[in-house]
């Protein structure tokens, strides 16, 4: 029976003949290495067994860990847990300290969250003082993981710690083994353990966490039959996170069980040390609110299930609301843990996504083998097409039997993709894995779970804070997450789900499965420009960026790949100043008061003016068609009682609340005469230009930034409402037609129901408006605004601060743009003389001191009347005299600020006092203040600034390149000429 057992535990590991050896050496640290080597051998097995006899026979110092194991004598014996990044388990938890405090009543568990670290800290320091045993799971907070060291350290007995940072991973301890590598360093798995990893699975460095829950699988029962107390400890902490693994209320109190019959009261008898059966829910599965209970083995199980007679009889019969036929497919990370303590907040999501359109593939994991599941288990159109013309090459882990097409996948797990809650203490080490899994699939990847560390009320007071920003935000972004949409959080010790924020994350995936669904030449972009400060020819403007050259430029690209941007490309006379021109034509005040109807005529009339050559106006507009490339205006008046019931009663309420009744708009930023809320651009093809609307009123634009009660005026809400409202059916944008545009009812104009949002360069306003500082929900402007369609952000690289929050606020997908070539500031005209004057000042003193020690020599030799002593005299009146232009000449530069001189901070001087306190100063003085003012004029002269805007699309040429590499390393580069080809 027992040669039966190992045959059938060598087969579950793959057909691994040598195992059996491998395993037995886990009873020792030291040898593992060499006989893992020696397997590698022909004579494999007996090199292994020599190891291992080797090993066996080394004398133990036991005399160290009986001084910390726990006393048994005491009466009452303790056990704590804290539960960490799953603290709506805890009720759980609770309920199995109370079934084995009946079981055992001398045995007590104290059952605490990591939030009772701080909120009941006195609590929980007397429950680790009088510990004999601790249980540790998901903690990872930087300050937790510090208070909790010293100690968990302390305690002397058993120390089971779990999926936790790998500091506190480092002090799991069971009897004679201990979790600790060379030194006492912390190693996180066990030596033995680590080292074996490499015989399961791929042998990839990504999959070794992967490969180590194969391990739990199997490991306790092989090394059953090997002796030695070593290996009988990590058999049963093996066997221990086993049982934590599988969860559930039996598996915990098993858990429980087993390591006070172990370790804390063993029994008289041997009988009461089995182990409890365990009960298994698979490592990976999928799930279906319909058919409980049922787990399907693969993606593609699942899917034949999905689409069968049987799942649409269930369907009906239990009024189940499906998704359509076509329906986006997205793949639905979950805990696996959360579905096995049936959290109810699983079955709620899949329902409510069903509802909004959505087809789910909910696929439960521990969480550190998502990478796994997205290259083995899932594929999608894109990476087909790649792999069929050799673009891709899958790796040979991919189950083609198994895996499953999809068009979206949707994390609710967070932390990174590869080595999830596991791999979060090392931040980007395995992004370039993540990045090639994701490329190669090329869908949006999508973060959206429920807060597991914050309550919803704390949430909606302060937005997402500390470790929860890290894994639903910081960490995920590394790999490639486009979207992150918080779905509820933490009530009480349960998991709540906000249907609304359900809605946000179906409203996201369905735009993004458009837009690529959707063929080029259909696809509506608007392309959104900005116009800040007003009323100074801001508009067209961007930090680092020539908007006008990339607007040109993206359109060009746009019609190479498929889009539909009118005659623009093939126009020789279009240009993206004219584009701008025209849309600084429609920005004004004057124009938008006359409404929608006259703007056209005023593009018009100014293209005219333009090629009378009136100086006034932008040239670019004097070209044939007035360098538009066939673009028009297509401008809309929407009516205030129209844009409130598009908001909806919360969000109208705000509004009216700061700006008046909605229904009764006469005035205000974008409102024309007749009362209507003025949205204009260009349209060209199936592209449409505008201008970002001014944020506040004129004077006060910033307003809004720091007055978190109010709100952005009507028209601004009115333009964004208007770019994600569909179109009328039927309606037909204008086009150009014998050189004047079509007139349509503008009327009729209901939206433009664009695919996408393309907000052109550093940076727009919507993105800062009030609402949660991390983390949006409903009341957030930011979300209102821009989280109902993909909103692509093109933003200078070298500011992540801002733009990142373009990102997370205003649903961003950055695309990144090169900064222009630096060069070196240099010094204007009056600052160079002021240089050159200093210069010569500072020369005539070191003349004057060369000559003095000149004539102390002479003096010494008995000539007491040198001439040298004459050209000392000479050479300090000349220096003398350049003192008073150097004061005049810093004083006109403003340098006194910034080079104070100490004659100077008495009081302010007229330019007279200032040119005879320089003649009065002792030279000492002046001399210092002198060195201090060249030494900052040359750290003027070398500052580096941008030289020029770069253009989105451009490759920077030679002197660009050499421009930037000098400004990098600071001047210490040498330049070889090029070499010649032979």
């Amino acid at each position: 029976a027992m040669r039966a057992r190992r045959r059938s535990s060598v087969r579950e590991l793959g057909g691994m003949r040598p195992f059996l050896t491998l395993a037995l050496a886990l009873a020792v640290a030291g040898p593992v290495v060499d006989a893992l080597h020696a397997l590698r051998h022909p004579r494999s097995v007996l090199r292994a067994r020599i190891a291992m006899t080797t090993a066996m026979t080394r004398p133990k110092d036991r005399a160290a860990e009986r001084q910390t194991e726990p006393d048994t004598t005491r009466e009452q014996r303790r056990i704590v847990l804290i539960s960490g990044f799953e603290s709506f388990n805890v009720a759980l938890y609770k309920e199995c300290a109370q079934q084995l405090s009946g079981e055992y009543a001398s045995v007590r568990v104290d059952v605490f969250s990591d939030r009772d670290l701080s909120a009941r800290r006195k609590e929980v320091d007397a429950a680790l003082a009088d510990a004999d045993a601790f249980i540790g799971s998901l903690i990872f907070d930087y300050d937790d993981v510090q208070y909790l060291l010293p100690k968990v350290a302390a305690i002397p007995g058993p120390r089971l710690i779990f999926e936790c940072a790998t500091e506190l991973m480092a002090a799991n301890r069971l009897g004679a083994f201990e979790m600790v590598g060379p030194g006492g360093e912390p190693s996180g798995p066990p030596p033995a353990v680590k080292a074996i990893l490499s015989q399961f699975g791929s042998g990839k460095e990504e999959d070794k966490l992967a490969g180590y829950l194969k391990l739990l699988k199997v490991g306790p029962e092989l090394l059953q039959y090997i002796p030695g107390e070593k290996a009988s400890d990590l058999r049963s902490w093996l066997e221990a996170y086993r049982f934590w693994n599988q969860g559930g209320k039996t598996n915990v109190v098993s858990m429980l069980r087993l390591l006070t019959q172990r370790y804390l009261q063993p029994p008289s008898g041997m009988a009461d040390l089995a182990v409890p059966l365990l009960v298994e829910t698979p490592a990976l599965g999928l799930l279906h609110p319909l058919a409980p209970g049922r787990y399907f083995a693969s993606p593609a199980e699942f899917v034949r299930w999905r689409e069968s007679e049987e799942f649409l009889n269930l369907a009906s019969a239990r009024g189940f609301k499906q998704a359509p036929p076509g329906a986006p497919r997205v793949a639905v990370l979950l805990y696996r843990k959360h579905v096995i303590t049936e959290q109810p907040y699983i079955g709620q999501l899949l329902t409510q996504l069903e509802l909004l359109g959505l087809c789910p593939l909910p696929i439960f994991i521990n969480g550190v083998e998502a990478h796994t599941v997205v290259r083995d288990l899932l594929t999608s159109d894109a990476e087909h097409d790649a792999v069929s013309k050799g673009l891709v090459y899958r790796e040979s882990t991919y189950d083609k039997s198994a895996a499953a097409c999809v068009d979206a996948i949707v994390s609710t797990i967070g932390f990174p993709l590869v080595g999830g809650p596991a791999g979060s203490m090392e931040a980007g080490r395995d992004v370039p894995v993540a990045k090639a899994l994701l490329g190669a699939k090329d869908i949006p990847y999508i973060i959206a779970a429920p807060l597991l560390l914050q309550e919803i009320r704390q949430w909606k007071k302060q937005g997402v804070m500390g470790l929860q920003s890290v894994v639903l935000y910081s960490l995920p972004e590394l790999d490639g997450a486009v979207d992150t949409v918080v779905l509820g959080g933490l009530a009480a010790d349960r998991i709540g789900l906000i249907p609304e924020r359900v809605r946000r994350l179906a409203k996201r995936v369905h735009g993004w499965v458009a837009l690529r669904r959707t063929a080029p030449a259909d696809r509506k972009l608007a392309l959104i420009a900005y116009g800040f400060p007003p009323n100074v020819g801001a508009v067209g403007t961007a930090a680092l960026l020539n908007v006008p050259a990339s607007l040109d430029a993206l359109l060009r690209r746009l019609s190479t790949e498929g889009y539909d941007v009118g005659g623009y490309a093939s126009d020789p006379n279009a240009s993206g100043e004219a584009l701008v021109a025209a849309l600084a034509v429609l920005s004004r005040e004057d124009v938008i008061a006359k409404g929608p109807g006259s703007m056209q005529a005023a593009v018009d009339a100014t293209a005219e003016r333009a090629r009378d050559k009136d100086p006034t106006v932008n040239a670019a507009l004097a070209f044939p068609g007035a360098g538009l490339g066939g673009a028009c205006v297509r401008a809309v008046g929407i009516r205030g009682a129209e844009l409130k019931e598009e908001l909806g009663k919360c969000m109208a309420t705000r509004v009216e609340k700061c700006w008046g009744d909605l229904r009764q708009q006469t005035s205000g930023p974008g409102v024309s005469a007749a009362g209507e809320l003025v949205v204009a651009g260009l349209q060209v093809g199936n592209i449409w230009l505008g201008v970002q609307p001014l944020l506040g009123l004129e004077g006060d634009p910033m307003r809004l930034l720091f007055e978190r009660d109010l709100t952005p005026h009507p028209q601004y809400v009115a333009f964004y409402s208007w770019l994600n409202s569909p179109p009328t059916p039927g309606y037909k944008p204008p086009t150009e037609s014998g050189g004047r545009s079509s007139k349509l009812s503008a009327a009729a104009d209901t939206g433009m129901g664009a695919h996408a949002l393309v907000h052109m360069g550093m940076h727009g306003t919507a993105e800062w408006l009030p609402g949660q500082p991390l983390g949006n929900d409903r009341t957030s402007w930011s979300d209102e605004l821009l989280g109902k369609v993909p909103n692509l952000y093109v933003y200078a690289c070298n500011n992540p601060s801002e733009s990142v929050l373009a990102k997370r606020r205003g649903y961003g997908t950055l695309v990144s743009h090169s900064v222009p070539p630096y060069g070196r500031a240099g010094l204007y005209l009056e600052l160079r003389a002021l240089r050159e004057l200093l210069d010569e000042y500072r020369m005539a003193e070191a003349q004057a001191a060369s000559r003095a020690r000149v004539a102390a020599d002479e003096a010494s030799l008995g000539d007491p009347e040198t001439k040298s002593k004459g050209n000392v005299v000479e050479e300090l009146k000349a220096a003398a005299t350049l003192r008073a232009p150097i004061v005049s000449a810093a004083s006109r530069s403003g340098l006194l600020a910034d080079v104070p001189w100490e004659t100077c901070k008495a009081g302010v001087l007229d330019s007279d006092a200032l040119v005879l306190a320089a003649e009065l100063a002792p030279a000492a003085q002046f001399d210092a203040w002198a060195s201090k003012l060249a030494a900052y004029l040359t750290e003027l002269q070398d500052r580096l600034f941008s030289s020029g805007l770069h253009t989105l699309g451009s490759v920077p040429d030679q002197s660009a390149l050499v421009s930037y590499l000098d400004a990098y390393f600071s001047r210490c580069l040498t330049f070889l000429p090029p070499r010649r080809l032979q």
